[in-house]
């Protein structure tokens, strides 16, 4: 595991992760506050789902917003189809931070995580918040609770950090499966004690998930829940030029660093798979074709099996919706070329299929000879113990 120093860490925010008694596991820990100091300008981007949990109408409501104080998030529970009871629930959970803090409640935003359906056990919550609250305190080991308290089905913390003589990023998130873009169910809070106006600070994050968050998917269903919040209490003169380039350029690494852990750690993934593909009109076709290799179970499962079938690859890119002849397009795995302008290359079958036996990193790469337009993009191979832990998810 990467050792987070204490300075890495943004200045300003307080964490905690506790085991509240929502999941059924002793001692697991599935709630999660995230405090900062002072107000934080803040921003976010949401589930496109039209089935949308309550946590993120409530943050829709409240965002943007220039006085955000605290995030609470609870795991195993998405409060998701709940009716208005589950929204009155999420409110609650804000009221009780606020309460606990000593700020209002709209200052206060909500995510959640977990089964779909299911009534909050607001007795359990209540009782857990205020003690999260009062047991948050700045620091590496806080964080990495907070962290391991937003997990489901993940295998381990994803947190990336950024320093700057300026400010600092620090980012948590998790994310296994359910993950397809417009995001990617996932989690994003991304913590920094910059100065940024409210306009940057959403230009900001709308530029950080395009080839983030927006570019990974494990099996193309996207959230109910799907919530990324970027938080900036920083004081003084905004950041302007120079330093406002380079607070995108941190946001954004932090941001791919942690949508890369996300594909990486897809439900019962074994292979890590990073889709280039290049030299179409503009980067939208690149984007639609790259996203429909990504989802497709036939190239999924064929990487898992370790068979080099090219065919699947270059079929779902013409299913894409993007208009080329076959002559245009070449493809890679690797560095071994196994299709060229349309037509099959010569290439070592067994070296392709050991490629795919022995490295759990794999390079797809398309080229396509009609333009500047260009994608990458992020999943996973589909196994069976995917299937498995799916067909067992709440069984």
């Amino acid at each position: 595991m990467q050792d987070f120093h204490e300075w890495h860490l943004a200045s300003g925010y307080r964490y905690a992760g506790i085991a509240s008694g929502l999941r059924q596991e002793p001692n697991r820990r599935d709630l999660a506050v995230i405090i900062s100091d002072r107000p934080a300008a803040a921003a976010g981007v949401f589930t496109t789902n039209r089935v949308c949990a309550a946590p993120v109408r409530v943050c829709r409501e409240r965002l943007p917003s220039t006085q955000i104080r605290a995030i609470v998030v609870c795991s195993g529970n998405a409060n998701a189809c709940t009716g208005p009871q589950g929204l009155a629930d999420a409110r609650r959970m804000t009221a009780v931070v606020a309460q606990t803090l000593g700020c209002r409640e709209e200052q206060v935003l909500v995510a959640s995580t977990g089964v779909i359906g299911r009534p909050l056990p607001m007795l359990v919550l209540e009782a857990a918040i205020p003690l999260a609250v009062q047991q948050a305190i700045a620091g590496a080991d806080a964080l990495r609770q907070a962290a391991q308290a937003i997990l489901t089905t993940d295998t381990g913390i994803k947190i990336a950090t950024r320093c700057h003589p300026r400010f600092t990023v620090t980012a948590l998130a998790k994310g296994a499966a359910m993950i397809g873009p417009n995001m990617a169910t996932m989690l994003a809070f991304v913590l920094t004690d910059a100065a940024v106006s409210l306009p940057d600070l959403r230009q900001t994050l709308h530029l950080a998930v395009e080839p983030s968050f927006h570019c990974i998917s494990v099996d193309g269903h996207t959230s109910t829940n799907d919530t990324v919040l970027l938080l900036a209490n920083g004081t003084g003169e905004p950041l302007q030029g120079a330093d406002l380039a380079a607070y995108q350029e941190a946001v954004t690494g932090v941001c791919l660093e942690l949508a890369r852990k996300i594909a990486r750690d897809g439900e019962g993934a074994e292979h890590f798979i990073t889709i280039d593909v290049e030299g179409c009109r503009n980067d939208a076709e690149a984007r639609r074709i790259a996203q429909a290799i990504a989802e497709s179970p036939l190239v999924k499962t064929a990487i898992f099996g370790h068979d080099p079938n090219w065919g699947r690859i270059v079929s779902a890119a013409g299913y894409a919706g993007v208009d080329f002849a076959e002559e245009n397009l070449s493809l890679w795995l690797g560095d071994m070329l196994l299709y060229r302008h349309g037509a099959p290359a010569p290439f070592d079958a067994a070296a392709a299929s050991a490629y795919l036996k022995h490295n759990r990193d794999v390079h797809i790469r398309l080229h396509f000879d009609l333009g500047p337009g260009r994608c990458t993009f992020y999943t996973c191979d589909l196994t069976t113990e995917y299937v498995r832990l799916n067909a067992e998810y709440t069984t």
